[in-house]
């Protein structure tokens, strides 16, 4: 039990470290934040100042991934990634914050990263 406290609390250390290196996400210019589970990816768009998601996506939503694609490999990863773009332009956002999270930048979240850029999103 001892061990998994402390890998819990190096999660909230390095959640924080991550964060408070980047700036808060603005109505401008707002925070695209990413969580992955084990079986999918999830990234909204988050208003810092109002407290707010601006927008979302994820690999559960139907027709974010295409069938046969999983949330928990690279392809289901571009694809949040390029819903996730597609939506932000819909709203009129060029321009975001990356929030990794806890995440290294490393696989699937680069590759989120990637599609999100390749539909139109700034970094």
């Amino acid at each position: 039990m001892k061990i998994a406290k402390r890998i819990a609390k190096q999660k909230v250390r390095r959640r924080w470290r991550v964060r408070n290196g980047i700036r808060r996400g603005a109505k401008s210019r707002p925070r695209l934040s990413v969580f992955r589970s084990n079986k999918h990816m999830y990234a909204q768009l988050i208003d810092d100042e109002s407290g707010q998601t601006i927008a979302a996506a994820s690999s559960r939503q139907s027709g974010v991934c295409p069938d046969g694609v999983s949330g928990a490999n690279k392809q289901g990863a571009q694809a949040v990634g390029t819903a996730i773009a597609a939506r932000a332009v819909e709203h009129g956002i060029k321009q975001v914050v990356f929030d990794r999270g806890l995440y290294q930048f490393h696989g699937r979240v680069a590759e989120l990263a990637a599609a999100a850029r390749q539909g139109g999103l700034e970094f």
